[in-house]
């Protein structure tokens, strides 16, 4: 239970100094494995809209619009009892067709990109065994789930490959003091939480950005008997849609800036990427622009942006006409209260829209395109969407979806101020010249460090975080989802409805939001989710309590 307004409120602010950005720290990195690759010729400006680098394919990129829309696997449980699913996943080494004519080797959940798409109910406990096959350790984290902390995927709950595993003689790689397994490891959803669209992936520590680039990431989505008995579009008509970025190499495999591609032992990326990584191939569910089929009849879309960097500003256009429009439902925490009409919808890394669209108004043979404003070239295109008949639709989008509760920011007992800016962090290789630090990302002017909590905040209790940005930072907090009261001095912007996990924090900004942790003690973390700032050391870890 909440404390009463009689408690004192408190604000919690770290002082931190804005540093200026040195890479020469970085640049004294290059060479090894990452020493190949050649730098992007865009800079920071180059991209619009972004935090992040270009990184160009080798490969000739496919022209669009010639694949159509794959639709991941559902996972179905090996057993059931009377209140559990049980699933086993492998996590192993795959070799999948990407770009025509290609194979790209991939780290894929049952060896495939995405991952298979699990489908569970609100309030029916599910546990997972994952398995990993593959030749470095992983970390699981379903983001949104309401999760004990043992199950959250804690960057240092490690599982490490059957085949065995030696880490590397240094400082960073001994330091694996988490709750480590060995080959598998199960994992324990109580789902007691609202319908969503939730996805999980990788979660290592240093090592999210390449891995999930690799692959590792899949969706995972929650029905429960409220958004059933409302009359949405459903089967065939409700549509997953992984959208991501990715670069490729000359054979077809993965094209990414790692200083270690082996992601043996040195974290991060080169120098020109430490703002974030963007490739120039837009994928939706594994496919590079694909061509979805639609009846002339209301879909729902669930968006989720699965890129490590790059943020989308989608609109639905006609070759001829104005925009489609899509009508938001639901956002990463589930249903609206009620339906937003939008002809643009700007995601950043990690958040999910849950959209109407409304194909009815089409003729048959229209041609749709997702594009993406915020793109350049190739990438300001996403799919396309082709109407081929008529058909009944008995779905209606209901003018009210949902009850959700307010958490009074009057009833806040403290405001924590969270900073998030580059800075200086420890460095994982040692430097000719005896450096230590590198350039990096920071919270409150401090590294990540597993061992060492920012925060306390107790059950029950309503708080105001807020974000500071000095670039774009997606910032993710695990456990439970928040609401956004304010964007400066101002109200919340037109994406920002409903319960979120992730808020897209822009250049120069501060975002108030206002959450309460429920029901599980122990370590979570929040980070941004701008994969290459996360490795490189963009998180903090806070304790309930």
């Amino acid at each position: 239970m909440s404390r009463s307004v009689a408690h004192t409120h408190r604000v919690v602010q770290r002082d931190t100094t804005r540093r200026r950005v040195s890479r020469r720290g970085f640049l004294g990195l290059l060479g090894g494995a990452g020493a190949g690759i050649a730098l992007a010729g865009c800079g920071l400006g180059g991209l619009v809209g972004q935090t992040a680098e270009l990184l160009p394919s080798r490969a000739p990129l496919p022209k669009p619009f010639q694949v159509p829309l794959p639709i991941p696997p559902v996972k179905r449980p090996v057993r059931t009892d009377g209140d559990t699913d049980y699933y086993e996943i492998v996590q192993r080494v795959g070799r999948v067709e990407i770009l025509p004519g290609l194979r790209t080797t991939i780290l894929g959940y049952d060896g495939i990109f995405p991952g298979p798409t699990l489908v569970t109910t609100s309030g029916r406990r599910v546990v997972v065994k994952h398995r990993n096959e593959l030749p470095v350790p992983v970390a699981v984290h379903l983001h949104g789930g309401h999760t004990p902390a043992d199950s959250d995927g804690f960057p240092t709950d490690l599982v490490l490959p059957v085949s065995g595993w030696d880490p590397p003689r240094n400082a960073h790689s001994a330091r694996m003091r988490g709750d480590v397994s060995r080959g598998e490891r199960e994992y324990v959803y109580p789902m007691n939480q609202r319908a969503a669209t939730l996805w999980y992936h990788d979660h290592r520590m240093d090592f999210t950005g390449p891995q999930v680039y690799r692959g590792l990431a899949g969706m995972h989505i929650v029905h429960d008997a409220e958004e059933r008995a409302l009359p949405l579009p459903d089967g065939d008509r409700d549509i997953p849609l992984m959208i991501c970025d990715r670069s490729f190499e000359a054979d077809g495999s993965f094209r990414y800036p790692a200083l270690d591609r082996t992601l043996r032992e040195v974290p991060g990326v080169i120098a020109d990427y430490m703002e974030g990584v963007v490739g120039d191939v837009i994928l939706v569910n594994g496919a590079p622009w694909p061509v979805c089929e639609v009846e002339a009849v209301r879909y729902r879309l669930r968006i989720l942006n699965a890129s490590n960097a790059r943020r989308y500003g989608l609109t639905l256009k006609p070759a001829d006409g104005p925009p489609a429009s899509f009508v938001q439902i639901g956002s990463d925490g589930g249903l609206l209260e009620r339906p937003i009409r939008h002809e643009r919808i700007d995601v950043a890394p990690a958040e999910r829209f849950d959209v109407i669209v409304d194909f009815s108004q089409y003729a048959p043979g229209t041609v749709l395109t997702l594009r993406n404003e915020l793109g350049k070239g190739a990438t300001t295109q996403v799919m396309r969407f082709v109407v081929t008949r008529r058909a009944k639709d008995d779905s209606t989008i209901p003018k009210r979806l949902s009850t959700i509760e307010r958490l009074d920011p009057e009833r806040a007992v403290v405001t924590r101020v969270w900073k998030f800016r580059r800075g200086t962090v420890p460095s994982r290789q040692a430097h000719s010249d005896g450096d230590t630090t590198r350039s990096g990302w920071t919270i409150n002017g401090k590294p990540f460090d597993p061992d060492s909590a920012h925060a306390s905040p107790r059950l029950g209790e309503i708080e105001i975080w807020r974000f500071v940005s000095d670039l774009h930072h997606p910032v993710h907090v695990h456990l439970d989802p928040f609401q956004v009261i304010k964007r400066g001095n101002r109200e919340p912007g037109p994406y920002d409805a409903g319960w979120k996990d992730t808020v897209d924090v822009r250049p120069a900004e501060h975002v108030d939001v206002v959450v309460r942790f429920s029901d599980y003690r122990g370590p979570f973390v929040m980070h941004c989710h701008n994969l290459e700032h996360e490795d490189m050391a963009m998180m903090a870890t806070f304790r309930t309590t």
